[in-house]
């Protein structure tokens, strides 16, 4: 039977990085999964010449220059930016919430008009400074008619509960910005492999001190 330094369970992002790393200083690693393929999450796949994302779509994003330049050895990416559009009854609106959102709905032009317009909408709807769910706590961020547009039915649906009934915490997070930007993330370094994950996880493996 043949030793191994290294017993790695699950070949996604997090395996692999391992593996690759230990097997440079020598160590013997060997791999296991139970799907039947590699890079677990991030698993892509070429159709018709356009690559899949199984299992959802990923944005590879960092301000850490050292994992920028470590994860680009293994590909090259492009420059995507993530800027979610969303259709609410024909009508587009940017997310994450920020002033381009605000502008399109009310007219407002400044950030202390939309913020004005918010506690507005806190107020009419008699929230406390502690809200008491998830509705309570939209509306408390964003005010109502972005609550009612933008928030409500996707949350109630994602959940399968009211979103009376749901925890303020889960929304808490909510992304919200007084500035005409749609970049849905703040890191400087942003892009999506050219070519698809999976080849990042393959080279990854791709050494004589792994089996997989």
């Amino acid at each position: 039977m043949k030793a191994y330094d290294y017993l790695v369970v699950g070949a996604g992002l997090f395996g692999a990085v391992f593996a690759h790393e230990a097997a440079l200083r020598g160590k013997k690693i060997k791999v296991i999964e139970k799907r039947d393929h590699i890079a677990g999450n991030i698993y892509t796949h070429e159709v018709d010449g356009i690559q899949v994302h199984q299992y959802g779509a990923h944005i590879f994003h960092t301000s850490d220059k050292q994992i920028w330049d470590y994860v680009n050895q293994f590909a090259t990416f492009n420059r995507y930016t993530n800027s979610p559009v969303a259709n609410y009854k024909g009508k587009m609106y940017n997310l994450p919430f920020n002033m381009n959102t605000f502008n399109e709905l009310w007219g407002t032009k400044t950030p202390q008009e939309a913020m004005n317009k918010i506690a507005e909408q806190k107020s009419a709807a008699k929230i406390t400074d502690q809200p008491k769910n998830l509705e309570e706590q939209a509306i408390s961020l964003v005010g109502t008619d972005i609550y009612q547009k933008l928030v409500k039915g996707y949350t109630e649906k994602q959940w399968g509960q009211k979103a009376t009934d749901l925890p303020a915490f889960i929304i808490r997070r909510l992304p919200v910005r007084y500035t005409y930007d749609n970049n849905y993330f703040n890191d400087t370094y942003q892009g999506i492999p050219i070519g698809g994950y999976t080849q990042i996880v393959e080279k990854m493996l791709d050494h004589p001190q792994i089996d997989v």
